[in-house]
């Protein structure tokens, strides 16, 4: 059997990502690693819910912003509450896409990577 472990999303600013994903998703540390020379950190962020991990890799020495090609590649997150939680992103500003027609949006994260806002089927 093969099951999904985590997904990774490499960020200039830890911090700034790790507030981001707390006010914008709710995700929160569930485990960390640091190397002992201090040149990369992973922070693993969890829903509380679920056993899926996105990786938060911080490198160091890496200054300049990582190139995302044409943002074809996302993560999708389910949301209960959709017109709560896309009311929650209108207000903080990270909308960066909207598609009406398929009832989703996209928010955008401090490093441009963008995570779809899915309704959760009931």
């Amino acid at each position: 059997m093969i099951t999904f472990n985590h997904f990774n999303f490499n960020v200039i600013d830890l911090e700034k990502s790790l507030k981001f994903y707390k006010e914008a998703l709710d995700l929160e540390p569930v485990r960390e690693k640091e190397a002992s020379d201090g040149s990369f950190k992973l922070v693993f962020l969890g829903d509380g819910v679920t056993d899926f991990r996105l990786e938060l890799t911080w490198l160091k020495d890496r200054k300049e912003p990582y190139n995302l090609g044409d943002e074809e590649f996302h993560l999708a997150m389910n949301v209960d509450d959709f017109d709560k939680v896309y009311t929650h992103h209108k207000e903080m500003g990270c909308i960066c896409y909207e598609n009406i027609d398929m009832g989703v949006y996209f928010i955008n994260d401090p490093d441009g990577y963008w995570i779809e806002i899915v309704p959760s089927k009931k």
